[in-house]
């Protein structure tokens, strides 16, 4: 008899999410059947957006309910299968949340399960070469259109969407600002991430240094943030400007949107300010994954991975990337793999 440990939602949170607001259980994993397959976490990744769904109302995915497992993207390893197209052995990313154990058919809703080539180190599909490296490439390229000469800035910078961000902005040639929350970080992006500037928007006045590093304006600007570091950058943005709006985490903790002032400037500067959804990409994920992993492999492009251990610990690594502790990707090790 195999027991599964699970974290499940105990209740909805209304400031940081904390370890209060799950609880930890196990219970026994009944046998597979055909068609199914079941599989051992290996690796699980945390994602700001979790803590939308954990919200009350539906986004653009239904809200986690209480009592159940929460979910999260994983690497995992398949050890026992019924199931024509997996076999054991096999590694594979899939939706299958904060347990050590799932059964699966391969039909999850939000994450399409899929197999993992053999060549790929077992985390990278959960950052560079998942959704976070995903959302970076298109969220760049298809929505903020950037191109040679442009001036970039990324906020969130050092983590782990905008730090891929900002470095596609300079594959592509254009000057890239970071915004960082510690000196640590915004050194990172500059001498080992190959930013052009960094901006500590704990210590430094931001609009000063945008405007004595920008002189001329921004020409996109990808947020991971909102709040009113994007009423900042509205009075910054130079005519036919891209807002990129990735995220909003300063207030995904706090239940309460910032009020912005300086939208008038959208007119003014004939700009454009876009939300996007990466699963609206997912369809073209091997196009953005050929050219990130073709980067890596040329020594042209870097990424952090934070691993954590044991899913007992799980809450904590979650809020990690709430609190700022998080170096890049924010993964929590759960298992070794069997094969």
């Amino acid at each position: 008899m195999t027991l599964n440990r699970q974290w499940r939602m105990s209740k909805r949170p209304t400031d940081l999410v904390g370890r209060e607001h799950f609880e930890f259980d196990q219970s026994k994993l009944r046998d597979i059947e055909d068609g199914e397959f079941l599989v051992r976490n290996l690796y699980l990744s945390f994602d700001p957006t979790l803590r939308v769904w954990m919200n009350e109302k539906d986004s653009y995915v239904s809200a986690i309910q209480i009592n159940e497992i929460m979910r999260g993207t994983t690497v995992s390893e398949v050890i026992e299968s019924k199931h024509s197209d997996y076999q054991v052995g096999d590694k594979v990313l899939g939706g299958f949340g904060w347990q050590d154990y799932a059964i699966s058919d391969g039909k999850e809703r939000i994450i399409q399960t899929r197999k993992i080539p053999p060549n790929i180190p077992a985390t990278m599909p959960l950052s560079v070469l998942g959704v976070t490296g995903i959302t970076a490439y298109f969220g760049m390229t298809e929505i903020g259109k950037v191109k040679a000469g442009d001036t970039v800035l990324v906020s969130g910078a050092a983590g782990a969407t905008g730090s891929i961000a900002g470095q596609v902005a300079k594959l592509k040639g254009a000057k890239v600002i970071g915004i960082a929350g510690s000196k640590e970080k915004c050194d990172w992006l500059t001498q080992a991430a190959g930013f052009d500037h960094a901006i500590n928007y704990k210590d430094d006045n931001i609009s000063q240094a945008l405007s004595e590093l920008c002189p001329k304006g921004i020409d996109v600007f990808f947020d991971n943030v909102g709040g009113e570091i994007l009423d900042i950058v509205l009075a910054k943005i130079k005519i036919n400007a891209r807002i990129v709006l990735c995220g909003a985490i300063s207030s995904y903790n706090s239940g309460q949107n910032y009020a912005l002032k300086n939208t008038s400037n959208l007119i003014v500067q004939r700009c454009t300010m876009q939300g996007f959804i990466v699963l609206d990409f997912l369809p073209r994920a091997n196009e953005a994954i050929s050219a990130l992993l073709g980067w890596i492999q040329a020594g042209e492009l870097i990424f952090q991975e934070d691993i954590q251990q044991g899913l007992e610990n799980a809450p904590e690594a979650f809020q990690r990337i709430f609190t700022g502790k998080n170096q890049g990707k924010q993964l929590l090790k759960i298992a070794e793999p069997e094969h």
